[in-house]
């Protein structure tokens, strides 16, 4: 559960040039980060629900469209004379974000009733475990969590402001994905904190257990307290990086709910992350084969 809705993304042709008019295209589709998570990890054999919010327009039928094609179930509320949340990327020629820009407030008012109703209690009953985003408000969050039992759920982080909403419910999460600067914002140190610091400070706000991305750096995955290391594979052609956090996230879960144990599922999410890197959509168009094939360039983790 979480965002579903529009992204556009804009890229910039030659070199960014902050404060003035930037040359570029300009590309639209759905996505949202627990959207993208749950098609990823339909690729591999997964079936699941996505519960939304939307508005009467366009854009939600073109949302509503796309989780139906998906082959997902749609237990999303419409709100007729509300505008459909989308998000606004502009990316270096790179591909690397330059900034982002939500317009989001649908999801800040609507879904904390949507827990209360019954599509979303009739849905956990038959679930293996639940994935949000932090573009639920603290308060759906928090009923969230206190109404699924002993059902494994698992939170991306999607920025350093949104995050913090998930501190009151850190103990309740089986996995929380989130990149360093969002890390650094949870914990409350400064973006030159140590990894081991990093660790520490979040195993101490109730974190057991995370994925700590950093673009092209190393993840950070703690455990238990315990810290382990993992170096991407280079990826030969960037085209666009939005949606790898998503990918990394609904693959790892996937794997996880399948029986695999977590720094072997982190491989199989990086191995998607990739392939959606080399891929001008937010979400890629791969198999079990062809994420296999690229699996072996993923390194072992390192202090496992």
């Amino acid at each position: 559960m979480g965002g579903a809705h529009i992204d556009r993304r804009g890229v910039v042709s030659g070199p960014y040039r902050p404060g003035a008019s930037n040359p570029g295209a300009m590309r639209e589709e759905v996505g949202g980060g627990a959207f993208n998570a749950l098609r990823n990890a339909c690729r591999l054999g997964a079936q699941g629900a996505m519960l939304s919010v939307r508005g009467g327009d366009a854009a939600g039928q073109m949302v509503e469209r796309a989780i139906i094609a998906a082959g997902i179930g749609d237990i999303s509320a419409t709100f007729l004379d509300r505008s459909t949340p989308s998000y606004t990327a502009i990316l270096e020629e790179t591909g690397e974000l330059v900034c982002g820009f939500a317009d989001m407030a649908l999801y800040e008012q609507a879904f904390d009733k949507q827990l209360r109703r019954h599509p979303f209690r009739d849905a956990i009953g038959g679930t293996d475990g639940i994935l949000t985003d932090a573009n639920l408000p603290q308060p759906a969050l928090e009923r969230l969590a206190g109404s699924i039992g002993a059902l494994p759920l698992f939170a991306i982080g999607v920025s350093p402001a949104k995050i913090q909403r998930l501190k009151p419910i850190l103990g309740s999460l089986s996995m929380l994905f989130m990149n360093r600067n969002e890390a650094c914002a949870l914990s409350g140190l400064g973006a030159g904190a140590p990894d081991e610091a990093l660790g520490r400070a979040l195993s101490e706000k109730g974190l057991a257990r995370s994925v700590i991305t950093a673009g092209s750096g190393g993840l950070l995955l703690l455990d238990a307290g315990r810290l382990a290391k993992l170096t991407p594979p280079d990826v030969r052609n960037v085209r666009d990086v939005t949606g790898a956090g998503d990918a990394l996230a609904g693959v790892t879960m996937a794997r996880m709910l399948q029986g695999l144990d977590f720094h072997e599922a982190v491989r199989h999410g990086i191995a998607a992350a990739s392939l959606t890197i080399e891929s001008e959509t937010v979400v890629a168009d791969f198999d079990e084969a062809k994420l296999l094939k690229r699996l072996a360039d993923v390194p072992e983790v390192i202090g496992a």
